[in-house]
């Protein structure tokens, strides 16, 4: 959503979201860029159970201000509300016990941020995510203070410390392509098409292992709406003048729902 609360209120309006019988799955970045970072947050914080949402880099990124000394926004963010608001500490507290990934068994559901390396299945996804979430609430300052920066660039399962968390960040919160081994280029930013060799977007590894199960991701702006091979992406580009789009997870061929940007950023 990256701010776009007008957009989400309106969505769910399109939706006919009913507490008493709908849950949410917000594929994270709940924050940056857009105009309404505090409103988003409160929002989705009070709609409690009704939402499952996972952390995705521009929320990890708004801790890390907020927590970190010495750690300053950048050009382009639009968190200083939040930081400023009277209930900053609550919002703040409620952000940090997050998931990373949530893995819905009974309906073969995988949500994450961005992306998942070949090698991980679902379980184990969940199980990497765990040990990020737990060193974020147990040092919140140490975890945050040294998950900047790009190597180990490889999944490799003797990874340990702070390489091998700063790796399991990287992917579910920033991936897009990587190779048939697993290797990861996070500066790619652009379509799946401008990938070369022996860069591919990521859910297009043959028998990656996260197969079995739909993931569902948002991340990558210039996918926009895809849903094939085993993947959804929802990341319709609000925030930079697209739409807020919404799937029902319950009927794999209903049409998807869009509501349009109001504002928009450069990107």
């Amino acid at each position: 959503m990256q701010g776009c609360c007008t957009e989400f209120d309106e969505l769910l309006r399109r939706i006919r979201f009913n507490a008493d019988r709908d849950l949410l799955l917000l594929t994270g970045d709940l924050v940056n860029r857009g105009p309404q970072s505090l409103a988003t947050l409160r929002r989705v914080r009070n709609l409690a159970a009704n939402a499952i949402t996972v952390l995705g880099n521009h929320d990890l990124h708004l801790l890390a201000v907020a927590l970190v000394p010495g750690r300053h926004l950048r050009r382009g963010d639009t968190l200083e509300e939040v930081l400023e608001a009277s209930d900053r500490d609550a919002l703040l507290g409620w952000l940090l016990e997050r998931p990373l990934a949530h893995f819905d068994a009974p309906h073969h559901d995988l949500l994450v941020h961005a992306g998942l390396v070949p090698q991980w299945h679902a379980h184990q996804a969940t199980q990497l995510a765990g040990e990020v979430e737990q060193a974020l609430r147990r040092d919140p300052r140490a975890l945050l203070e040294s998950m900047y920066g790009d190597e180990p660039d490889e999944w490799d399962d003797s990874l340990e410390g702070k390489g091998r968390l700063r790796f399991i960040i990287n992917v579910l919160t920033r991936l897009r392509v990587c190779t048939a081994q697993g290797r990861v280029d996070l500066r790619q930013k652009g379509s799946p098409d401008e990938a070369r060799a022996p860069w591919m977007p990521w859910f297009k590894v043959r028998a990656r292992a996260s197969a079995p199960v739909r993931v569902v991701f948002g991340h990558w702006s210039t996918l926009g709406l895809y849903r094939d091979d085993g993947v959804l992406c929802l990341d319709t580009g609000c925030v930079w003048g697209g739409a807020l789009t919404a799937v029902t997870l319950d009927d794999p061929e209903a049409p998807p729902l869009s509501v349009p940007a109001r504002t928009r950023q450069e990107p």
